[in-house]
C-alpha cells in the first residue's frame, strides 16, 4: 500500500514539475526568448506532454528557435493531435488539406478538422462550414450545415465564420435557416457534429 502511495506522489511530483517547467517555456515563446522555449519544452515533449508536443510543433512550423521544419512540426503536432490535444488536430487538419510536408488528402483532413470542430475549435468549425458551402474535399453541399458551423464558430468570436453566415443567409430559405439555428442550439462540445439536414442539401 505504502508502495502505491509513493508511485502515486512521485507522478504527482513530476506532473507539477512538467506544469511548471511547460508554463515557464510558453512564457518564454511568449516573450520572444525562443532558445528557453527551446530548452524548456523539448525535454516535456519528448517525454509525451501534448501541450509541449503542440508549442514544439509550432516552434518547428514557424522557424521559430530552430530551423524551419514542416517535417518536425507535422510528427510533433501529429503526437499532441492524438492524445486530444484540439489546437494541434486543426493544424494536422490544415497540414493535410494543403498537402504541406506530407501527401495532400482531404479525407484525412476532413477527420482532424471535424475531430477538432467536435470539441469546439472555431478554425475547425469554419474550415468545415466553408467546405460544405463550396462542396470541397468530397463533402456534399449542405448550407444548413454550414451555416450551423458557422453560428457555432461565430459564438467563439471568428470575425470570418460571422461574415460567411451573413452571406449564407441570402442564399436560404426561412425553414433552412430555422433548421440551422435549432442544430446549433442542440449541439454540445464533445459530442459528434451531424452529417447531414433535412433541407440543407443542393437542389433544396
Amino acid at each position: 500500500m505504502r508502495k502505491l502511495t509513493v508511485a502515486i506522489l512521485f507522478a504527482l511530483g513530476l506532473h507539477g514539475s512538467a506544469m511548471a517547467g511547460l508554463a515557464e517555456g510558453a512564457n518564454a515563446y511568449n516573450a520572444r526568448n525562443y532558445a528557453l522555449a527551446l530548452k524548456e519544452i523539448t525535454p516535456l515533449a519528448k517525454a509525451g506532454n501534448a501541450d509541449a508536443e503542440h508549442l514544439l510543433g509550432l516552434m518547428y512550423y514557424m522557424g521559430r528557435g530552430v530551423p524551419r521544419d514542416y517535417k518536425q512540426a507535422f510528427a510533433w503536432h501529429y503526437k499532441a493531435a492524438v492524445q486530444g490535444k484540439v489546437d494541434a488536430q486543426y493544424v494536422i487538419g490544415a497540414m493535410y488539406y494543403t498537402g504541406n510536408s506530407v501527401p495532400q488528402d482531404q479525407k484525412l483532413a476532413v477527420q482532424w478538422f471535424r475531430k477538432a470542430a467536435e470539441q469546439g475549435h472555431p478554425d475547425a468549425q469554419h474550415a468545415l462550414a466553408l467546405m460544405y458551402r463550396y462542396h470541397v474535399a468530397g463533402m456534399p453541399q449542405d448550407l444548413v450545415l454550414a451555416y450551423m458551423l458557422c453560428n457555432l464558430a461565430a459564438a467563439n468570436g471568428h470575425r470570418n465564420a460571422i461574415e460567411q453566415r451573413a452571406s449564407l443567409v441570402k442564399q436560404m430559405s426561412q425553414e433552412q435557416i430555422d433548421e440551422a439555428q435549432a442544430m446549433s442550439r442542440n449541439w454540445k462540445p464533445g459530442t459528434p457534429l451531424p452529417t447531414q439536414s433535412r433541407t440543407g442539401g443542393s437542389g433544396s
